[in-house]
């Protein structure tokens, strides 16, 4: 019989729960999806309802497989996107819907505090960007706008601290997701006055503080429903980025770790807290005194299929068409802020740009340009790492978009790194279940993902593109402000 843990990742658009060994392997998945409702312009949010009830019926499949399998569940963990805020009654019931990270309703609250002397120290603080996807901003929104609702509200959360509180009776949350609501001290581990003033909430009226290995119990009726022992372990667990580097095994010094699916994020692993000095960068906990400093891009795989989508082609056919460009898409320059950007800019308002576009450059040129685009965002991601005194040598990548050779040509081209590519698994479930191996006493260290995560295939940089990206990297920047109010002026 196999002993797993039962990681349950709670995404944007569906819950996963993952069967994984002690040795990293996943011998189950099931996946079940919800609404991310965008009724009204600008937000973005779940029913928590629904989310728990999609979790608990992922569980209990789950469950039920696993003893087909002659599996034994020795404890669960929870993961799942960061980023979300939850208003409860006196009661712990929901007030409303879950604020997702796509909710975009703080965004004059966000630019505010951003321009402000105060933002920049809030988020060497915090270790959280100021930008309209953190819970922060959102919560001076309600401050100013829903000010009555805000009076009723027992407690503010994250939708995984009130998925693990049905599933424990535990309102908690952990320093992992707490790293990024931009209101935690990332060097004290405890809320940090000054953003709860701005915030215009008092400590009360959040959860508890724990550690991501912190062990509780799972509640005996929810148990029964499940069909597993009552008090069988359940670990608080962590935030889906942070965790996804212990999922590829990117967690020793000098190693990246790289996903790129619609969006995309870059983040190093190291035992200390803390942003490089020109803020570009976010910092957040993965437990065990682990950290990862990086930063996340809103434009990745989405940029080749608004290409494909608007060529009226497949978008299978036209990456392979950009394959066949020659790097630099014959002078062709993109800024590639489809969905304005995060990392390393953190505004939400610049328009994607394409420069030097000639007659003869058609859709294989300009979707060459824009994965290219991507590539130099993610490098200038990796310069504000290095600013902060890490050495990276090597990137673990994972992601949908790897799936196609143009995506890890260029991005290996435009780090300058080879790239590792790590089997396109459920990186943070996996992650979430390592964490609980840990918890459990199982693995002497988190570093130990390494020895247990192997790369399939390791793409090396193309030297001559590698060259003619760093070359033309400056540009980028000097295109971002120089056209920075373009949105302003087009409205």
């Amino acid at each position: 019989m196999t002993d797993v843990v039962l990681a349950v990742d709670l995404g944007t658009t569906a819950t996963k729960v993952v069967a994984v060994s002690r040795q990293a392997e996943v011998l189950t998945l099931t996946e079940h999806g919800y609404q991310l409702r965008t009724d009204r312009p600008g937000q973005a949010v779940h029913d928590p309802e629904q989310v728990l009830a999609v979790a608990l019926r992922a569980l209990a499949e789950a469950v039920t497989t696993c003893a087909a399998r002659n599996a034994r569940v020795v404890g669960l963990v929870l993961t799942g996107a960061m980023h979300t805020l939850l208003p409860l009654d006196a009661e712990d019931n929901p007030l409303g819907g879950s604020l997702s990270w796509a909710d975009n309703r703080a965004t004059a609250q966000a630019a505010r505090l951003r321009a402000s002397d105060q933002g920049t120290r809030l988020h060497r603080a915090t270790g959280t960007p100021v930008h309209p996807f953190a819970p922060l901003p959102k919560l001076m929104w309600f401050a100013e706008q829903e000010p009555e609702f805000t009076r009723r509200v027992g407690h503010w959360v994250g939708l995984k601290d009130f998925v693990l509180h049905r599933l424990t009776g535990r309102l908690v949350t952990e320093h992992s997701n707490a790293s990024g609501i931009g209101l935690m001290d990332i060097h004290r581990l405890a809320w940090h006055p000054d953003a709860l003033a701005v915030a215009g909430i008092t400590e009360d009226r959040l959860p508890e503080l724990v550690a991501p290995t912190t062990v509780l119990a799972l509640a005996a009726p929810v148990a029964a429903a499940l069909g597993l022992p009552a008090g069988l372990p359940v670990v608080a667990g962590g935030g889906d980025g942070p965790l996804a580097n212990l999922g590829v095994g990117a967690v020793l010094p000098g190693m990246a770790a790289l996903s790129m699916g619609t969006s995309g994020a870059l983040r190093v692993v190291r035992d200390h807290p803390g942003v490089d000095e020109r803020g570009r960068t976010f910092c957040y906990a993965v437990g065990d005194g682990l950290w990862v400093v990086g930063g996340a891009v809103s434009n990745g795989g989405v940029v080749a299929q608004w290409a494909a989508d608007t060529f009226g082609v497949p978008v299978a056919d036209l990456l392979a068409e950009a394959d066949r460009v020659p790097t630099g898409a014959g002078g062709l320059f993109a800024l590639p802020y489809l969905l304005g950007e995060r990392a390393p800019w953190w505004d939400p308002d610049p328009r994607a740009v394409l420069v030097g576009l000639r007659r003869e450059q058609g859709r294989a040129q300009i979707t060459r340009a824009l994965i290219e685009g991507v590539g130099q965002q993610i490098a200038l991601v990796l310069d504000a790492v290095r600013a902060t005194g890490l050495d990276v040598r090597s990137v673990r990548a994972t992601g949908g978009a790897f799936r196609s050779p143009v995506w890890a040509k260029v991005l290996a081209a435009a780090l300058d790194q080879r790239l590792e590519l790590a089997e396109d698994s459920e990186g943070s479930g996996v992650g979430a279940a390592l964490l609980a191996w840990r918890a459990l006493g199982e693995l002497s260290s988190l570093r130990q993902a390494a020895d247990l995560v192997v790369p399939t295939e390791v793409i090396t940089p193309d030297a001559e593109a590698a060259a003619h990206l760093a070359k033309t990297r400056p540009l980028v920047e000097r295109a971002y402000h120089a056209l920075s109010d373009l949105a302003v002026h087009t409205g």
